[in-house]
């Protein structure tokens, strides 16, 4: 079906230290909760005991992780009774209430959020918030009145509270804007010479209420800009520096519009310059550099250390972190939460321990390079109609919009957005899509070896995996945009073909990959497509062809299914145009005809009756393959179902836009037919 619109990565639901989760079935059957914990944990939150309080709290923290036992605190108004002490005296209740709060959000889900919210926590959240940035000039000892806890810390939590609500509830965005809560993100933002976790978590957090945020951009000023770009050019070369630049340069581009024009151009400009700064670092050297800095480390400090670190062990939290991060990425995917994450007995609060100062440099190495990917897929949609707009586009009589309005001929609708002319160079000039095709080959074996072996650094892998992933749907975004000698020229072009496609084989967990075979398949179809247009040979074998539109079109994910298909397409529309290829037509024919009859999808079916038009469309090889394979009578017994399923599904099923693609083939079909049949009487 040729044209779709180019992917959007929206933030994930929640931030990357907060574990989102189903939603929670709220009930009013007190009998399944007589064991719960809540009442008696309640009730110490009033205890006179600084000490009592922040057990309770800190305790709340972990017991809401099992997400069965959120009712039983929603029920006994947990969110009013730990509000107030946000405001408490002392600062570690201050924090744990902070981090009970915050899992309650992430582990409960939307509707907790929406509820957090209406409960008014943004109330005493935005006053603990104000307090601990008029206390940060205040508190620049470790302690203030001999407390282990600093404001910071307290800031910290509570600034991960207010983005897990935001991620979840445009009222809380709402509220964000009226209370001016932007300038506390922007003092958190300028700790970061002196807290770069505390400034981290600010720009994370300001990444994600910047974004579609328009009352936000409108009230934004001077000042805001000034500090966005202050933190751009910074020259330190840690990688925490690198993430904190690269989601400076997200909330930049989210506010872009608040710029004038001469403005904008300067910006992009550094935009361009930090998100390359970004790609050009290699995670496959860094993090085996980084592992063996750990170790000579740890092995001056004392010898049982190493011994430890590098065995077992790994440090409080770290599991925790580990998981909720995994979550946070099938929510940005849209799939269901793995269950066994809501049974976690770690603190989900806990990050990394502050001596673990190379793993979090890795990490934070590989959150730059997953965000700049995800902003440069951005850059290539942003001006795409939302969602609802394109339904808007399409008439409510979906047929007539089809046979008049859709061609055979690309229409504008389903093409991917060309960049702007300006844009389009200033990526070119940065090389950015040269990095971006790097990316698209990672991870290094060396490092996937590595942290393969050692636990504490088994974290890495998936987020390894992930980078490749948003590098995939990048080039899928960008390849339409950009000319063929910024990607290497045809012998660069099939190199990248051939290594897409290899991909695919790289190992049998890599078939079961939903989020990977999309990405691949995506990019291999749009790469294979540009090709096909340049009269590039693409160099797959039929054998390799089959292999892998076979593993890609019994994936359940339907967009990989067509992807696979259109892939099909191509290349036998290009096989067509070739000599002695009748075979391997018939091969392709038959899969695709399979597919058509058989697929319970409606837009599966019709990306393979789309396919076959193309690939039957004109040429010697494609008739004689056709008349070998029967199509015509095929096409003619599945053309009366197709139609009935259309008639029957298609307006409860299927979007407008869908429904507008499927007409349109339902049309075509009846035109090859009688294509087909002119050619049989000859």
């Amino acid at each position: 079906m040729g044209k779709t619109k180019n992917n959007k990565f929206k933030r994930p639901s929640f931030s990357p230290d907060g574990l989102p989760a189903t939603p929670v079935k709220q009930t009013g059957d007190e009998s399944e909760d007589e064991d719960s914990p809540a009442e008696e944990l309640l009730d110490k939150l009033q205890s006179p005991s600084a000490d009592v309080r922040e057990y309770a709290c800190a305790s709340i923290s972990r017991v809401v992780q099992q997400s069965q036992t959120i009712p039983g605190f929603l029920q006994r108004d947990a969110v009013r009774k730990i509000g107030p002490l946000l405001l408490d005296r002392s600062l570690a209740v201050r924090e744990t209430a902070a981090g009970a709060l915050r899992n309650l959000s992430a582990c409960g889900g939307p509707e907790v959020c929406e509820d957090m919210v209406r409960q008014d926590v943004l109330t005493p959240l935005s006053a603990l918030l104000r307090e601990c940035c008029t206390g940060f000039d205040m508190s620049s000892s470790p302690t203030m009145k001999g407390q282990k806890r600093t404001v910071e810390d307290v800031a910290n939590e509570a600034v991960n509270l207010l983005w897990n609500l935001c991620e979840s509830s445009s009222t809380a965005v709402s509220v964000f804007n009226k209370a001016g809560l932007l300038d506390v993100l922007l003092h958190c933002l300028q700790r970061h010479p002196q807290n770069m976790e505390l400034a981290i978590s600010a720009a994370h957090c300001m990444h994600t209420v910047t974004e579609e945020n328009e009352e936000l951009v409108h009230s934004v000023n001077a000042a805001v800009f000034g500090v966005l770009e202050n933190i751009l050019s910074t020259t330190h070369t840690s990688m925490e520096y690198t993430l904190l630049r690269t989601l400076a340069a997200g909330s930049l581009w989210n506010l872009k519009s608040g710029l004038s024009s001469a403005q904008q151009s300067q910006t992009l400009t550094a935009l361009a310059t930090t998100l390359s700064h970004s790609l050009s670092l290699d995670a496959g050297e860094l993090i085996p550099e980084l592992w063996r800095a750990e170790s000579a480390r740890l092995s001056k400090e004392t010898t049982s250390a190493t011994e430890s670190d590098h065995t077992d062990a790994r440090p409080a939290g770290h599991e925790a972190e580990e998981m909720e991060e995994d979550v946070r990425d099938e929510k940005m995917n849209g799939r269901k939460p793995n269950e066994r994450m809501s049974k976690t007995k770690n603190d989900i609060s806990d990050l990394l321990p502050r001596d673990r100062l190379e793993l979090r440099e890795a990490k934070a190495l590989l959150s730059a390079q997953q965000t700049s990917l995800e902003i440069i897929v951005n850059m290539c949609c942003s001006d795409e109609p939302s969602d609802d707009e394109w339904e808007e586009m399409s008439s409510s009589d979906e047929s007539e919009v089809c046979a008049d309005g859709m061609s055979d001929t690309n229409s504008s609708l389903f093409s991917p957005l060309c960049l702007s002319a300006e844009l389009h160079k200033i990526l070119l000039n940065h090389s950015i899509p040269q990095q971006i095709l790097k990316k698209a080959e990672f991870p290094s074996a060396v490092a996937l070896e590595l942290c393969s072996k050692y636990p504490t650094w088994k974290c890495l892998l998936k987020k390894m995996h992930r980078v490749q992933c948003r590098a995939l749907t990048c080039l899928h975004n960008i390849l339409s945009s950009m000319d063929t000698e910024s990607l290497g020229g045809a012998s660069g072009l099939q190199a990248v073909a051939q290594h897409l496609s290899s991909l695919v084989f790289s190992s049998a967990e890599a078939l079961k990959d939903e989020e990977f075979l999309e990405a691949v398949t995506s990019a291999l179809r749009s790469l294979l497509q540009i090709m096909a247009t340049k009269n590039i040979p693409q160099g797959m074998t039929p054998h390799q062809l089959m292999i892998f539109c076979e593993a890609a079109t019994s994936c359940e994910l339907v967009s990989v299914r067509v992807n696979a298909l259109a892939i099909l397409g191509i290349t036998g529309s290009s096989l067509s145009k070739e000599k002695n290829t009748a075979d391997t037509l018939q091969l392709i024919g038959n899969a695709l005809l399979n597919i058509a009859m058989k697929d319970s999808n409606l837009v599966v079916c019709g990306e393979a009756l789309d396919a076959l038009f193309d690939v039957f469309a004109d040429g010697d090889e494609a008739e004689k393959a056709g008349k070998n394979i029967n199509l015509l009578s095929s096409l003619k017994a599945l053309q009366p179902g197709f139609r009935a399923k259309l008639r029957k599904e298609g307006r409860g099923k299927y979007s407008p836009c869908q429904l507008c693609v499927l007409d349109n083939i339902r049309i075509n079909l009846k035109r090859f037919l009688s294509y087909l049949e002119n050619l049989q009487r000859k």
